[in-house]
């Protein structure tokens, strides 16, 4: 089943700003080829949302939220957070891994 990905202002916004922080602290070309990788990944969940796993938070939180880990090589760094709602995907967050576990409260 093809679903329809749809990416959320505020993931879209922490998207950007990973790229911004990665840009001024790594390379420039390192924080584009990173964001194409991520953005084409993002994509790729109209395919094989089902794939991934639930959040580690899930039995705290009061929706299915799964989780895309993307990162560049062996080394990964980031992952989007997720609903699958009929034909659709919602990214509602990107979030770094060594950020705070997801709450309620995030949404």
């Amino acid at each position: 089943m093809t679903r329809q990905v749809v990416v959320t202002a505020r993931a879209k916004k922490e998207l950007y700003e990973a790229v911004l922080w990665w840009a001024a602290n790594r390379s420039t070309e390192q924080a584009i080829r990173w964001m194409e990788g991520f953005e084409a990944a993002i994509l790729n969940l109209a395919q094989d949302a089902e794939r991934h796993p639930l959040v580690s938070e899930a039995s705290t939180l009061p929706r299915e939220l799964r989780q895309l880990i993307y990162g560049l090589g062996r080394r990964k760094t980031h992952r989007a957070i997720f609903e699958i709602r009929g034909d659709q995907v919602f990214v509602h967050l990107i979030r770094h891994l060594a950020q705070d576990a997801i709450t309620k409260d995030d949404f």
